[in-house]
């Protein structure tokens, strides 16, 4: 298991940058393929918008990746 803490700048950072931003995929629109696919999951839940707004205290799991959003 990997744990990743990532500060987000402003309100929120959408669901398909943040995968980009923290280095699971290497754009933008990799990042929207992954979470089409069905693999991202928002505090424990199945999230398929690519561009959800993912906030401060959120955390975003993909296989063995788990990444918590901070302020």
């Amino acid at each position: 298991m990997q744990e990743i803490s990532f500060t987000v700048d402003g309100d929120f950072v959408e669901l398909n940058q943040l995968l980009k931003l923290v280095g699971v995929c290497d754009s933008g629109g990799a990042g929207k393929v992954i979470v089409a696919s069905g693999a991202v999951r928002v505090d424990g839940k199945q999230e398929l918008r690519k561009t959800a707004k993912i906030r401060p205290g959120q955390q975003v799991q993909l296989g063995e990746i788990y990444i918590k959003v901070e302020a």
